[in-house]
């Protein structure tokens, strides 16, 4: 492997886990945000901390993650391995569910939250269950390339 790789390699990784920490953390202070009474303080607070986490740290490592990913297999010759077409799908369900975050983090933000903090709770198991096998497919690579 060359240099280059190792670099794109390496800034995958660090997105990645950006990434994941505001996927774990945004459906969190969702779970906080449903128990705060509408137009508090509190809530006002949550409003401010949800949209920087994801306009400042989740969108940009996202773009940085699907940027360096598509490097990685095209530079890795990967498309022809079944890993990947899983892996891809299960990065497509993450990615559909950040998309279901932020429609949560709009709604919160207008006062319209419709759901108890309950309902957070679970979503968050989401991620991380995605993560798993994401990280398994990339790792293990079952039936392909190593």
């Amino acid at each position: 492997m060359d240099q280059f790789y190792l670099w794109i390699k390496a800034l995958h990784i660090i997105a990645v886990i950006a990434f994941m920490a505001g996927m774990l953390y945004l459906p969190r202070l969702f779970v906080y945000h449903a128990g705060a009474e509408k137009g508090s303080p509190q809530s006002e607070t949550f409003k401010v901390m949800e949209r920087r986490l994801e306009v400042a740290i989740m969108r940009p490592a996202l773009i940085v993650v699907y940027a360096t990913g598509l490097t990685l297999a095209i530079k890795g010759q990967f498309f022809r391995a079944a890993w990947l077409n899983w892996k891809f799908v299960l990065v497509l369900a993450m990615t559909a569910i950040y998309f279901y975050l932020i429609a949560m983090r709009l709604r919160f933000a207008a006062d319209r939250n419709r759901h108890a903090a309950k309902f957070y709770r679970i979503l968050n198991e989401i991620p991380t269950l995605l993560l798993i096998g994401i990280v398994i497919l990339a790792v293990v690579k079952p039936g392909g390339v190593m």
